[in-house]
């Protein structure tokens, strides 16, 4: 997997993907149609977010590539690629819980804060991409 060139872009399965860490400079695309909702990406070396509908969905410190992100009522799922480990936020339910797993490892239940982010940190770097899903408990 590579950075996405095109800063966010419509899979064949009906996923997303997005985010371009090689990027020296920030960088946006906003207003891209997928399935109804509006997308908005701001990427570069630094930090990678995704907002869907003006509200906050994703969020990688340092940059990421993301491949086949897909959220549901139940949950999220998504490959993610960078050249260090991230610190990752994603916006999800208010003040729920979650079973959280990284490359098929269980990495416990986490609960949401009052503005619906779950942040986790995903080593990054020496693996091509490393796969996460998180599921409502």
């Amino acid at each position: 997997m590579a950075a996405i060139k095109e800063l966010l872009r419509t899979e064949a399965d009906g996923t997303l993907s997005f985010g371009d860490y090689e990027l020296s400079k920030k960088t946006k695309l906003a207003d891209f149609n997928h399935q109804g909702d509006l997308y908005k990406v701001k990427t570069f070396q630094e930090i990678t977010k995704l907002e869907r509908n003006e509200m906050f969905v994703y969020e990688s410190v340092p940059g990421t590539a993301v491949q086949h992100f897909q959220a549901t009522d139940s949950g999220v799922t998504f490959q993610v690629e960078g050249p260090e480990d991230a610190q990752i936020t994603l916006g999800l339910e208010n003040d729920t819980e979650y079973v959280v797993q990284v490359d098929d490892a269980d990495m416990g239940t986490m609960r949401t804060n009052l503005g619906g982010k779950l942040p986790l940190s995903v080593e990054l770097g020496t693996k091509d991409a490393v796969s996460v899903k998180i599921v409502k408990a």
